[in-house]
């Protein structure tokens, strides 16, 4: 196991202690509800727009018909401020993804934040930090089509899917489990970063996987550094989540512009 999973596994526990007297925080169970309920939202915000019948492994950027700036907008609100002739504004584009990221790690830390304190709205939070995947994923079908954007949204509600497994595994008691868990989610990061690269030869499958270990990575130290008491730690840990996650955004946002320069005004 690696040290910073080591260290998750520890930070399941600080949860469990903190959570364990009255929290109000979803098991298993009832996050996998609220994510069944925003699967349900992505499969109907993707049906308006993107190319229907493509995925991310065979969609091909010089035969995709470009869409109107309405079919754009469909595809989870974005693209508000397309360019001339339907194409997207790069510079937009940018900001969006940007927001859809910065809205990923938001999220999470506001969850840590009430699941940790047992606040009352600690299912409010996951229910809109599972939607953001649906989000992400109705922007990837935006330009790879329906299938693949309902692929990275069910990659992204695994992610966080299989964090709460592994909470529901501290909390019986079960180490080995626990430690499965923790596993799975790296591997999940993995599966996460091959599928991006697979689908656009601008990424590479390392780098993407380099920058989601260090998003897991710097999650778990930011939610070990709350739970144990070390405020200064713990706001330093998320101002480099914040750096990195806009790295990352960037780094995603230029690759679909680099593969779709048709889809993009000059």
């Amino acid at each position: 196991m690696r040290p910073v999973q080591r260290a998750a596994v520890a930070a399941v526990a600080l949860v469990l202690a903190a959570t364990s007297c009255g929290s109000d925080a979803p098991d298993a169970s009832s996050v996998a509800s609220s994510a069944s309920e925003a699967q349900a939202t992505a499969a109907s915000s993707t049906s308006a727009g993107g190319t229907p019948g493509t995925d991310a492994h065979t969609t091909d950027a010089h035969t995709t018909d470009a869409p109107t700036a309405t079919a754009a907008d469909a595809a989870g609100g974005l693209y508000g401020s397309s360019g001339a002739s339907g194409a997207v504004d790069p510079a937009v584009f940018h900001a969006d993804m940007r927001k859809l990221w910065e809205d990923h790690v938001t999220w999470t830390r506001l969850f840590l934040v009430s699941a940790i304190a047992g606040l009352p709205d600690t299912e409010a939070t996951a229910g809109r930090l599972l939607q953001n995947q649906s989000d992400i994923g109705s922007a990837v079908g935006a330009f790879y089509g329906d299938e693949a954007g309902a692929a990275v949204t069910d990659l992204l509600r695994q992610h966080i899917l299989i964090a709460a497994d592994l909470v529901a595994a501290a909390k019986a008691g079960d180490e080995p489990v626990t430690s499965q868990k923790s596993d799975e989610w790296y591997a999940n990061a993995d599966e996460i970063a091959a599928y991006f690269a697979a689908a656009n030869p601008a990424w590479s499958e390392a780098t993407l996987r380099e920058m989601m270990h260090t998003h897991l990575d710097q999650t778990l130290a930011e939610a070990t550094a709350r739970l144990t008491g070390d405020w200064e730690a713990d706001i330093a840990d998320y101002d480099a989540i914040h750096d990195h996650i806009l790295l990352m955004a960037d780094a995603l946002a230029d690759g679909i512009v680099a593969q779709f320069p048709e889809r993009f005004a000059a």
